[in-house]
């Protein structure tokens, strides 16, 4: 009987040990395959004078923003998705109300993995803006320039994506639809954004798009994010390319309280044939989302949006 019993403990001892082992396998598996990373911003500005000699005009501003990428990663999958939002005013005394940023940029881009960090990938994106924009800034009584889908510019395309590190991102497709849409009856003239004919409403191309995303960090609490892209149209003129670059410098002061610096430059001859510059500072508030985890040995740098 003594015997038995010690047999029957034993068996028990390693069927409990067992599940345990089982137990602790699981609770080791705790990646998950999205990440989210965003950036909630609103920066003010003001500025007062009162029998002020060297002169002056009170003025207040605001700019308001999300900068959002979410992430899926599981196995040979790769799916990005990345949500820019912006819009800022500027009010001064004896001049009015002014736009002083103004942008809307949605992109998803899907990859499968055939080499390492190559993958075969297709995606698509869209730039607009949210309001009209003036020759005088954001004056009504000017010429309209711009407005919501006018132009806005719609792409969509296969190629690969190259994605070492969470740090950098090209993609290269070189099969690329590009629409140009211009939805205000206004602005429906020949030539402008590169419309063939009075009326027309939008501007079919095709050629080759490459993008790519940098992201740098220069010392603690100071990051640096690079984008760029080039389209080519094999249609018509491929020589003439829309080159497009940006950067936004991001100084934490602490978690809640920052200074961005940004920098866009543009040149695309459908739009003017000159280059074109728009650069915006502030300080203000921040929060920032960051819930990503490290999906595999290769996801070794989140650092550019850490808390």
């Amino acid at each position: 009987m003594k015997k038995l019993l010690f047999i029957v403990s034993i068996s028990l001892g390693m069927g409990v040990t067992a599940q345990e082992t089982k137990a602790d396998a699981a609770v080791v598996d705790t990646t998950k395959a999205w990440s989210v990373q965003g950036q909630n911003t609103l920066m003010l500005n003001q500025a007062a004078f009162s029998n002020w000699v060297g002169g002056g005009a009170n003025n207040v501003g605001w700019l308001a923003g999300v900068n959002y990428n979410l992430t899926y990663e599981k196995g040979k999958d790769l799916w990005e998705n990345i949500i820019v939002l912006g819009y800022g005013q500027n009010n001064t005394k004896g001049v009015g109300t002014r736009k002083t940023q103004d942008v809307i940029n949605l992109s998803t881009n899907y990859g499968r993995e055939f080499a390492k960090s190559w993958y075969y990938s297709m995606g698509a994106s869209l730039q607009t803006q949210f309001a009209p924009g003036y020759e005088d800034g954001n004056n009504p009584e000017a010429a309209k320039l711009s407005n919501f889908m006018a132009p806005g510019y719609v792409n969509v395309g296969a190629g690969v994506t190259y994605r070492p590190n969470d740090n950098f991102t090209m993609t290269l497709r070189p099969a690329n639809a590009r629409w140009t849409f211009v939805l205000d009856k206004d602005l429906q003239h020949a030539e402008t954004y590169g419309l063939k004919n009075d009326g027309d409403s939008s501007l079919f191309q095709f050629g080759f798009l490459g993008t790519a995303i940098y992201k740098l960090q220069i010392m603690e609490n100071i990051t640096l994010l690079n984008t760029g892209s080039v389209f080519s149209n094999y249609l018509d003129h491929p020589e003439r390319l829309v080159l497009a670059y940006g950067a936004v410098l991001n100084m934490k002061i602490n978690k809640y309280i920052s200074s961005n610096v940004t920098l866009d430059l543009l040149y695309d001859h459908n739009q003017i044939k000159k280059t074109q510059l728009k650069q915006t500072l502030g300080v203000g508030l921040a929060y920032n989302i960051d819930n990503g985890v490290k999906r595999s040995d290769k996801k070794d740098n989140q650092a550019w949006l850490k808390k």
